[in-house]
């Protein structure tokens, strides 16, 4: 018996081996992208640490702290005593805030005061003695005018923050301005983190932000971090962005082009805050809207405010890592020429953001957000240059914290 023989067009076998070739060839490019984003990291690390020297500029450097008396003692005073030896004591000024902490970060900060003072450097160290309900009783007084029923938790971070900033002002008017001001959050870092992001971009820049760690591979401050396109970060874990320049550039290792960040540890071109006629400061979103469910970080809204932030630009330097205690700062900064973001992590983490971008997962929520702004808008006459840092949250101060309601 003859047995036809199967027949095949030839034009359907390039398909049917690439088709069978796609596993192959994904594998490929995942290697070959992994290989080269690793390397890119490698030499950003090594080039970082080869500038992270002093350029003898004037710091202004501020920070605000809570119940903060293990890092204090442990890792931050230290750090920065160093960070201002590095600096050199004439050239820096250090205002430190401390708001009702139950610990003993009072006592802590009285240390570091001392300290301080040995090495000669300039401060102002602040420590609030009145009890947390008294400030919540005032804030909320604040907020009822507005008709909110709890304190607002943004508007108090805002009006701390900016009291750390009042050292500066007097400064001013006796003839003394800083270059560049420094906000420095609890968490440990080292002075050549600082050297570091203070040469960032060749030290062309509105703010240079680092990067930051609670619990590694995912980055921590989410509420104040926009990709250059003013969208949250589309994940947690590298390579963080949904905008094509943002995650082209922290693939390459280089500063990354953002609308905003903060990240643990920030400084900004000192120019803004001595405008004649608007000092940039810090601030929350106006009531109205917060009335819509509505909140952003003043971290965020400072950005939106700064006339500089688009002529010079917002970076976030991927070679500064910081973390909230020593094993996450460990974890994220391996040292000897090893990659900071791990093997795994970096081939699932491109691949999920790929997944992401192609579903665009994130796209109704942040629509919700920016039809309430609109709505907002087109009833009062009056834009919110911030509309890229709001979220659909509120939240509120309470008496072991803060809450989202």
């Amino acid at each position: 018996m003859l047995i036809p023989r199967r027949y095949t067009s030839p034009s359907r076998l390039p398909r049917t081996l690439l088709f069978d070739l796609l596993p192959l060839l994904l594998i490929l490019w995942t290697l070959f992208e992994t290989v080269a984003i690793r390397r890119n990291l490698q030499l950003a690390d090594a080039e970082a640490r080869a500038t992270s020297t002093s350029k003898g500029e004037k710091i202004f450097i501020s920070s605000v702290h809570l119940h903060d008396e293990p890092l204090l003692r442990q890792h931050w005073n230290a750090a920065l005593i160093a960070l201002t030896q590095a600096l050199g004591p004439a050239n820096v000024y250090v205002s430190i805030y401390e708001s009702n902490s139950l610990d003993d970060t009072k006592g802590a900060l009285k240390e570091l005061d001392a300290a301080l003072g040995e090495g000669r450097v300039r401060r102002t160290v602040e420590l609030d003695h009145v009890t947390r309900q008294a400030n919540l009783d005032e804030a909320l007084r604040e907020d009822k005018k507005a008709g909110f029923n709890e304190p607002r938790r943004i508007p108090y971070l805002a009006r701390l923050r900016n009291r750390t900033l009042r050292p500066m002002t007097e400064l001013e008017k006796a003839g003394e301005k800083f270059d560049k001001v420094l906000f420095l959050n609890d968490v440990v870092f080292t002075p050549e983190d600082v050297l570091a992001l203070l040469n960032t971009n060749k030290g062309h820049y509105a703010a240079a932000c680092a990067l930051d760690f609670k619990h590694p591979p995912a980055f921590y401050d989410s509420f104040a971090l926009r990709d250059i396109d003013g969208r949250e970060a589309i994940q947690s874990t590298f390579p963080y962005f949904a905008s094509h320049e943002s995650r082209s550039a922290i693939k390459a290792g280089s500063p990354v082009p953002v609308r905003s960040c903060w990240n643990g540890m920030i400084v900004f071109d000192a120019t803004p805050y001595y405008t004649k006629l608007k000092n940039l400061r810090f601030r929350s979103l106006p009531d109205n809207l917060a009335k819509e469910h509505l909140e952003a970080s003043e971290c965020c809204l400072i950005h939106a405010d700064n006339p500089y932030s688009d002529a010079h630009g917002v970076f976030v330097n991927p070679a500064v890592r910081v973390g909230y205690d020593k094993a996450a700062y460990d974890a994220v900064n391996p040292g000897d020429g090893w990659s900071w973001v791990g093997l795994v992590d970096l081939i699932k983490g491109t691949w999920v953001n790929r997944l992401k971008r192609w579903f665009a997962l994130r796209k109704s929520k942040e629509d919700v957000v920016q039809l309430k702004i609109f709505e907002r808008e087109r009833k009062l006459k009056t834009p919110e240059p911030g509309a890229f840092c709001a979220i659909d949250e509120m939240q509120v101060l309470r008496i072991d914290g803060w809450a989202h309601v």
